[in-house]
């Protein structure tokens, strides 16, 4: 497929001048036949007819206009034909119009639709790219800069790029046309230079400093403070984000301190996601954080993320309080309408087709792929140990063969230690129990429960020194997802491009999404994910566990040996 007509138009040219004479004697009245054997003889391949000669031509020739931006002309080499001495005239005036036809440069205020591929050119504009100088602020900013624009896949936009490659002075032009402005009052929080009266020293709602378990001086080490509690980089990254927006609004917006917001400024600040102005202090593209034109946001907050940042935010300010560093909470009670609050996250997740051409990949890791075995045996456990049982990344490499146990009927669980801290277990089914023992078995430990170690890691180092780190595991699994991308980047491109953007977190989605389709229910799968408040009487507790162990242990069976 073409990169952009541009990138064509020179190696285009008009058919040879017998071929046009052919295509005149044609429209003035003569079969095709006749017109071919008149001016081209023997010059047709061999088993082509004379009509598919003369639609050849005028294919052509159709193209050559379209590649000099004359879509009039290209018109008439295009649909049905009209023959006769007028009709003649009107091709024979156009081919000459066509050969003084210069070649087109695009210019910087084109619309992307001049240039690219309808398709392509749909999606950019539905993205709110309408101009070459929208896109070329836009491309070179990231190495996947595509990937939040809906329609652009990788091949796209490897076509997208390939057309600036060939128009270097784009960006140049993009660029010189930028108004110089002001340094924006929004920037990364890292480069804030924040006053003495709005950087939470003297907050409004600070608790007493003799009471507070935090060392934090400030707003922004607090914050920092609870980030840290995160583990996870894409955990962390998303808090930040929801964390640094507030930060931003309250002292630029509202003049006042994180820990000086009242209810009232939450409920305003609920409002400002969805429409964040004025647009241009806080929308722009996406843009690295050292870039003058990096903002906070790329457009309005939907309902679903308007209630993820209110929710992080609550929890953010739940934890400032248990730290008593500030005295209420401004986001508590604050709902955004519209908003599910009771359904599971699916929408990054594998289905049951994608999830088996994964797992068959996995399976020829050392073989096909060239990993070694220790390494492609416990990336296998990994993501089938963590599919099996929706373990989030720090719970897995945290998890020690001392935490599983069997319950009086025969059902194994694993204690682990979740979010907030707060202890749970979850059922280990026969998947996860199958592959544990290939695991160990590769590991030369013990499969037996009554000879292992409490202390052993259920992830183990392939040195056989203890574990590994969340962000190990991170590493680990994107890894594999690349790979695994590169496999199917042909066969099914869709997939692979779901690849590119996927993350460990999602095998836990992947686990709930399948569990729910198998038949389990829905309050037993939250049960197990610990989605739902532990702070139920351990007899309730204790009658729900046979149904949970049977639910999620019928869903993810062992493998017939």
């Amino acid at each position: 497929m073409e990169t952009g007509l541009s990138v064509t138009a020179k190696l285009l040219s008009l058919p040879e001048a017998a071929e046009l004479a052919a295509l005149r004697a044609w429209h003035e009245g003569l079969s095709s036949r006749d017109a071919v054997a008149r001016y081209l003889g023997q010059a047709r391949s061999a088993g082509q007819s004379s009509r598919g000669v003369i639609g050849a031509i005028r294919r052509d020739i159709a193209a050559f206009a379209r590649s000099r931006h004359r879509d009039d002309l290209a018109k008439l080499f295009t649909g049905p034909a009209r023959k006769g001495p007028a009709a003649a005239r009107a091709v024979a005036t156009a081919i000459e119009q066509l050969r003084s036809a210069p070649v087109p440069v695009p210019l910087i205020g084109d619309g992307v639709d001049h240039w690219l591929e309808p398709r392509v050119a749909a999606a950019l504009r539905k993205a709110g790219i309408k101009t070459l100088a929208d896109l070329t602020l836009r491309v070179p900013r990231r190495r996947r800069w595509w990937v939040d624009i809906d329609g652009i896949g990788k091949a796209g936009a490897r076509r997208i790029e390939a057309f600036f490659a060939a128009h270097e002075d784009l960006t140049d032009r993009a660029r010189a046309l930028l108004v110089t402005q002001a340094p924006s009052d929004v920037v990364p929080w890292e480069k804030l230079v924040v006053p003495h009266e709005v950087d939470g020293t003297v907050g409004l709602h600070r608790a007493p400093r003799a009471s507070c378990a935090l060392r934090a001086n400030n707003d922004y080490e607090a914050v920092q403070a609870w980030l840290s509690l995160h583990e996870a980089p894409a955990t962390q990254r998303a808090y930040r984000k929801e964390a640094e927006r507030l930060i931003l609004w309250a002292i630029v917006e509202r003049g006042v301190a994180l820990s000086s917001l009242a209810t009232e400024d939450a409920v305003t600040y609920r409002a400002f996601l969805r429409q964040p102005t004025p647009r241009q202090r806080w929308v722009g593209p996406a843009s690295p954080r050292h870039s003058a034109e990096w903002r906070p946001f790329a457009g309005g907050l939907s309902t679903r993320s308007r209630a993820y940042a209110l929710s992080v935010l609550s929890s953010m300010f739940r934890w400032l309080i248990e730290q008593r560093y500030v005295l209420a909470n401004p986001f508590a009670g604050i709902k955004v309408r519209g908003a599910r609050q009771t359904t599971l996250d699916t929408t990054r997740s594998f289905s049951e087709g994608e999830w088996k051409l994964v797992r068959t990949v996995a399976e020829g890791l050392e073989w096909t792929y060239g990993w070694q075995p220790g390494a492609a045996q416990r990336l296998r456990f990994l993501i089938d140990f963590s599919y099996s049982t929706g373990l989030r990344a720090g719970e897995l490499v945290h998890a020690k063969l001392g935490s599983i146990e069997v319950d009086a009927h025969g059902d194994t669980w694993l204690h682990v230690v979740g979010k907030g801290s707060k202890a749970g277990k979850v059922v280990l089914p026969g998947l996860a129990r199958g592959v544990l023992d290939r695991d160990l078995a590769q590991r030369g430990l013990p499969v037996t429960p009554a000879k292992w170690n409490p202390a052993t890691p259920l992830l183990g180092s392939l040195d056989g020194e203890g574990g590994i780190t969340p962000k190990r595991l991170w590493a680990i699994v994107k890894r594999f997802f690349a790979a695994t991308a590169d496999v199917l980047a042909d066969t099914n491109p869709a997939l692979a491009e779901k690849l590119l953007r996927a993350t460990p977190h999602w095998m836990r989605h992947t686990h709930a999404t399948h569990a729910l389709q198998r038949g389990a229910e829905l309050t037993t799968v939250r049960d197990n994910l610990r989605h739902a408040s532990l702070s139920t009487t351990s007899m309730y507790l204790h009658s729900d566990d046979l149904r949970r162990a049977k639910q999620i242990g019928g869903a993810f069976e062992a493998p017939a040996a």
